[in-house]
């Protein structure tokens, strides 16, 4: 990751990610910095989370947290809007460290810059999605969509590390099968 190229497809696609779940992602780059997969790697100043208190506490929080209570009718909801100020916040970590190896303050800046709002987005969209699903079925979809949208996260924060230049047009095409699938259900209720 010698460029800036890498780094922001990395922070991009785990950012993304963090959006729809505040933990998979990290817990995957965590994993990746520990077990050095995928040619990952971070500087100094994010070397804990390649740790194994990190990977640990990270493990406990995606699947007691988000795996599992996601699960729940009602609960998943919650962590829905929480998952509006956690995504962000976990986002910008995550592109923090796609660009740790460059000077410490211009990788944080560049982790708020690119993780937080990419976060935020992703997340807003899983939000209204909840919510209109919850709407419709009374939640019954709920469970559904949440297993969905953990193999939507594993695949993006995969695809981020794996094969970082294809992140761009693999966001672009998820954001625009969202935009479809949002009018689609608007025309139904107008209707």
């Amino acid at each position: 990751m010698d460029t800036w190229v890498l780094p922001a497809m990395l922070g991009l696609g785990l950012a993304a990610a963090s959006g729809m779940r505040t933990f998979l992602p990290l817990l995957m780059l965590s994993t990746a910095v520990h077990f050095e997969l995928f040619g990952i790697t971070v500087g100094e100043s994010m070397r804990w989370i390649g740790s194994t208190g990190a990977l640990v506490a990270l493990a406990i929080a995606a699947v007691v947290v988000e795996l599992c209570a996601d699960l729940i009718p009602f609960v998943d909801n919650a962590l829905s809007v929480v998952g509006n100020v956690t995504g962000p916040i976990a986002g910008a970590i995550a592109a923090w460290a796609a660009f740790s190896h460059f000077d410490p303050a211009i990788a944080a800046i560049a982790g708020i810059i690119v993780g937080a709002p990419t976060a935020l987005t992703f997340s807003a969209a899983q939000t209204g999605t909840r919510a209109v699903s919850t709407a419709t079925t009374g939640g019954l979809a709920n469970p559904v969509i949440s297993v969905l949208e953990d193999v939507l996260t594993f695949f993006t924060s995969l695809i981020a590390m794996i094969l970082p230049l294809l992140i761009i047009p693999f966001l672009a095409a998820l954001l625009w099968f969202s935009w479809r699938g949002w009018r689609r259900v608007r025309s139904l209720r107008t209707a």
